[in-house]
């Protein structure tokens, strides 16, 4: 006999993704539980900087995401209370180049962006130092991003989960899923947990880094992958970088592909005073392992944008996990290999700036409502299996 079910959908990771699923999913009238084995924000969101960009992302279908995202947390962060709560900030983003040829490739890219809807504005060499005043001299010229923000990811994950709640969710923290439940005829009806079973006629695949490993519990591949990345903070400052602010260099490593380890200057401030310093992307698992290379490579570059850093101690640093896909879009949508099952993962360092956007498409589809974006460059079946490859899954 069938269960009944224990509520309309099941959302597994309470990262900001995950978090932003139920939100949306509890706005639209579901029953939601929201299921993590760790804490909330306990794996990549915890360990992120909270960056919601529009700046790195050229045109095409996750610049459209980004747009949709960053006007949803615009939204948000206007809200009473909210935008406080998570440390809400649009400063803007600049983007700099150290030779002409750099700034003729970010004019292009900027020209592209601001066809598709981003407010991109070029700034020559000398107008520089009006948005930066302490930026390093003799940068050939940049491109400055208003609609770029952050939050404290931490807390945005707090404050979605908190909301959702209040809209109805349920929360199950502490609790692993070990397997995705299946009919006879292969469509979801729940999971099954370390603590029992959650039934639903829909599972939400939120699990970031390890949602290829969810997948494969629902007897489908999705090849994501974990992508290292390290951060330095400094010491607190009073407010001294205005903008994020991040080298040309850095949108080359967003979209590459190599599993070697890249660095490339990212620099921004934050509300409690730290200056947070990046970037760095490296495939090697889940390795824990700091590698002081690769930190002295983060400090250098910050010095080259920024030498009055030089004289600035970091008082610590910290690494998290990115869940790569190897064509760098994110999972998002309805899995046609397996009734019910709807992923939100895959989006590597943009996860808490596009959590905003794929929870709100997310629930529109769990609600049979038509997404406001086109899911088709986010479906999970877009990957060419393995030769020879087949994944099981789990019915009872």
């Amino acid at each position: 006999m069938a269960r009944q079910p224990t509520c309309d959908v099941v959302v597994v990771g309470a990262g900001t993704v995950g978090a932003a699923c139920a939100f949306y999913a509890a706005g639209e009238g579901l029953r939601v539980a929201l299921v993590d084995r760790g804490p909330v924000a306990g794996g990549t969101t915890g360990a992120g900087e909270g960056n919601l960009l529009v700046s790195d992302k050229e045109p095409g279908p996750e610049l459209e995401l980004a747009l949709l995202s960053t006007r949803l947390w615009a939204e948000l962060g206007a809200g009473t209370g909210f935008g406080t709560a998570v440390e809400y900030e649009s400063k803007g983003g600049v983007v700099v180049a150290s030779t002409t040829e750099g700034f003729a490739g970010l004019e292009r890219l900027a020209a592209g962006q601001r066809a598709a809807g981003v407010a991109a504005r070029p700034v020559a060499a000398d107008q520089l130092r009006e948005l930066e005043p302490r930026l390093a001299p003799g940068l050939a010229g940049g491109v400055h991003y208003p609609q770029d923000a952050q939050v404290m990811p931490a807390l945005a994950a707090a404050q979605l989960v908190r909301a959702a709640r209040a809209a109805g969710a349920r929360l199950h923290t502490g609790r692993t899923v070990t397997g995705v439940l299946r009919d006879a005829a292969g469509a979801v009806r729940g999971v099954r947990t370390d603590r029992g079973e959650l039934h639903a006629p829909a599972v939400v695949n939120a699990a970031g880094c390890w949602g290829g490993e969810l997948a494969g519990l629902a007897g489908v591949r999705l090849p994501v992958a974990p992508r290292r990345g390290f951060v330095l903070v400094t010491e607190p400052l009073p407010p001294v970088i205005r903008h994020k602010v991040y080298a040309a260099d850095y949108l080359a490593g967003v979209a590459g592909g190599s599993a070697a380890l890249t660095t490339s200057p990212v620099v921004e401030g934050t509300a409690a005073g730290p200056v947070l310093i990046g970037a760095s992307r490296e495939r090697v698992g889940f390795d824990r392992s700091f590698p002081v290379p690769a930190l002295r490579a983060l400090a250098a570059g910050a010095i080259r944008l920024f030498p009055f850093l030089e004289r600035v101690r970091a008082i610590r640093s910290y690494l998290g996990f990115r869940p790569w896909t190897p064509d760098r879009l994110p999972v998002v949508g309805p899995d046609p290999r397996v009734p019910g099952l709807v992923h939100a993962c895959g989006h590597e360092g943009a996860g808490i700036g596009l959590a905003t956007g794929t929870g709100r498409l997310v629930a529109q589809v769990l609600a049979g409502r038509v997404p406001d974006l086109d899911l088709t460059p986010f479906r999970p079946d877009r990957f060419r299996e393995p030769t020879g490859s087949r994944a099981t899954g789990e019915a009872r």
